[in-house]
């Protein structure tokens, strides 16, 4: 009999958490659907206040009216203020292809929406933030760090041997998945910090480490240690490609990039692929990281290296590099300017 009762108390325990996965699912999917119609409803408004404009020729004043009566009508509803509808008809400005509201920028909240409109001017950006955040399922909080760190400037940037080494199908996404420069202002250590200084603080800051290393990665070690002919060697930081399915071998370089840094890559990748590579994972790649590097130096020592490599500068300051700078309010101006009702 007890048996029995701890059959059906584990058929019920496996029963109840598939029904509870369910219902996560479902509230999910609801959400997300929830989320889609809202940002149609926007759309739609914000579209037909563009056509009511242009063809009785409502002047600004048309806003504040419509708000009203709409609030009046919906007192339930929130979203109706002049602020947020003055949104809705840039939003439909902007974006007035319908069927790609729907498939794709309805998938992101509209909160996410007014962070773009107010801090990405450009459309080709904009698309690329809208995907990003998709992609990787960014909260607004990490979407704005990524527009202020200018990341459609930095992503894919990292000089690279990866087409000549690498497969085509391989070579384009391993090739994106770096950038140039990485930002490591999140540090809080002085510009003239070593190389072990740097490797000590950016595991204390993980976290933020990999956010900006990007999506995929997981760490799998610090000073990782290969035994190559009896001798010891250490690689500064070791990383694999979740997603690529590629152990990503990192060395840190508190100097300009020298072209003998490339030859040593070119080994520990060699005992990477030879020693802990799997049967069923893709080529290793290097990634080398300087202060600052000459880029003719950089593109000859890469040409005739075995393997994959990449190059790229590292900032340890909070400011941008110049080229990467813009006229950005800071977060906390724009959740101040969000909390504001809308």
């Amino acid at each position: 009999m007890n048996k029995n009762k701890n059959i059906v108390s584990k058929t019920y325990l496996q029963f109840l958490e598939s029904l509870k996965s369910r219902v996560l699912s479902s509230r999910y999917q609801a959400a997300r659907s929830v989320n889609k119609e809202l940002i149609l409803l926007y759309h739609h408004i914000g579209t037909e206040i563009l056509k009511s404009q242009q063809e009785y020729g409502w002047g600004a004043k048309i806003i504040d009216q419509l708000s009203k009566d709409l609030h009046a009508e919906f007192p339930e509803m929130k979203g109706f203020s002049p602020r947020n509808l003055k949104y809705m008809r840039k939003f439909a400005q902007e974006y007035p292809d319908v069927e790609f509201v729907q498939q794709v920028v309805a998938q992101l909240p509209w909160g996410h929406h007014l962070c773009l409109l107010d801090r990405v001017s450009n459309q080709q950006d904009r698309l690329f933030y809208i995907k990003q955040a998709i992609a990787h399922n960014w909260s607004r909080n990490v979407m704005v760090s990524q527009i202020e760190r200018s990341l459609h400037q930095r992503q894919g940037k990292a000089i690279t041997n990866f087409k000549e080494k690498l497969p085509l199908t391989q070579s384009d996404l391993a090739h994106y998945a770096l950038k140039d420069p990485y930002l490591f202002g999140f540090l809080s250590i002085g510009d003239e910090a070593h190389e072990r200084e740097m490797e000590k603080a950016l595991i204390q800051h993980m976290e933020k480490f990999l956010l900006e290393l990007g999506a995929g990665f997981a760490f799998v070690g610090r000073q990782y240690h290969l035994e190559v002919g009896e001798q010891d060697f250490y690689i500064d930081l070791l990383f694999y490609h979740l997603k690529l399915r590629y152990f990503v071998v990192i060395e840190l370089k508190d100097q300009d990039f020298k072209p003998e840094y490339a030859g040593k890559m070119n080994f520990y990748l060699s005992a990477v692929d030879d020693l802990i590579k799997h049967s069923g994972d893709q080529p290793s790649i290097g990634l080398i990281l300087c202060r600052s590097k000459n880029n003719v130096l950089a593109e000859y020592t890469l040409r005739d290296m075995t393997k994959p490599i990449g190059l790229a500068e590292y900032k340890l300051c909070d400011a941008l590099p110049e080229n990467l700078s813009a006229s950005l309010p800071s977060i906390e101006e724009l959740e101040a300017e969000l909390s504001k009702e809308v």
